[in-house]
């Protein structure tokens, strides 16, 4: 239960690096912006019309007597509406990160310089194209993974009693996971580390993952929070990157590898992905 507390301290921390680092917290607005004005054009689109969508998806109730046809409608209305919002937010890190690819990878290189012992950061030697198309790529796999889980916890929200108190739990939980994914994926891409790998990486660490994510998430459900948080989060983020890959840190060295966000790092240990999460060789 320690890793939760530690999770959180790094998003605390990510968010107390942009806010000294003025320039880079302003560049990194910019992608968060233009996907939330996308997405809440979606909303809007679903909220004017998805009473109607309802009503030509469900024209078996169509000679339903009053109140249950009203009732059912405007409950599948609702459900429709919060499906939405779920996906919304299970989403909008991998699309924001997706448009801001350009400018999270600067803010992470930034961050890893920042607190690197030597002040260098892993690069990748890929050229733009094919970090954007791995990004996409990998993206699209959280997503699918994603609306699996919302599809199934959606059906389960039904359940009564569990759908209303065991379910919203677990939703804002895997949530969490996925956030973290996106997030983290910024600085491990960098340093080769495939989707496959990253997955198991933060398997290994649930609780530190949902200590970070959970929080951002639910912060993500307040209009326009994501925006103004994205990129303290993807600071955040890089460095429990840093923590999942035992890097050293220059708070590590000076304490001994007790310091910083209560991280498991060691001296001298290597900036690079142990064999078994290997690099991965696109």
């Amino acid at each position: 239960m320690r890793d939760l507390g530690v999770g959180f301290r790094y998003l605390l921390k990510g968010q107390r690096w942009v806010a000294r680092h003025g320039k880079q917290y302003g560049f990194g607005l910019l992608p968060g912006l233009i996907t939330l004005v996308l997405y809440v054009g979606a909303l809007l689109v679903l909220g004017l019309w998805g009473a109607d969508f309802v009503g030509w998806a469900t024209p078996f109730a169509d000679d339903w007597s009053s109140p249950w046809l009203g009732l059912f409608r405007g409950l599948l209305t609702v459900l429709l509406f919060a499906l939405g919002l779920l996906l919304s937010v299970l989403t909008f890190t991998a699309v924001t990160l997706l448009i801001g690819q350009p400018f999270y990878e600067s803010l992470s290189e930034k961050v890893d310089r920042d607190v690197s012992p030597d002040g260098t950061a892993p690069e990748s030697d890929l050229p733009l194209w094919r970090e954007l198309w791995v990004s996409g790529r990998d993206s699209l796999r959280i997503v699918v993974r994603a609306l699996v889980w919302a599809v199934l916890l959606f059906a389960l929200g039904f359940v009564p009693f569990l759908g209303q108190t065991v379910v919203p739990v677990i939703g804002f939980m895997v949530t969490g996971f996925f956030l973290t994914e996106e997030l983290t994926a910024v600085a491990l891409q960098r340093r080769g580390v495939e989707l496959r790998a990253r997955l198991a990486l933060l398997r290994g660490r649930r609780t530190l993952v949902w200590g970070f994510g959970t929080p951002l998430g639910l912060a993500f459900l307040v209009p326009f929070v994501a925006v103004f948080l994205m990129p303290g989060a993807v600071a955040g983020a890089t460095l429990m990157a840093r923590d999942l890959l035992g890097e050293e840190t220059r708070e590590t060295r000076e304490t001994g590898g007790h310091g910083g966000a209560g991280t498991s790092e060691t001296p001298g240990t290597s900036s690079r992905p142990s064999p078994p999460i290997g690099p991965n060789a696109h």
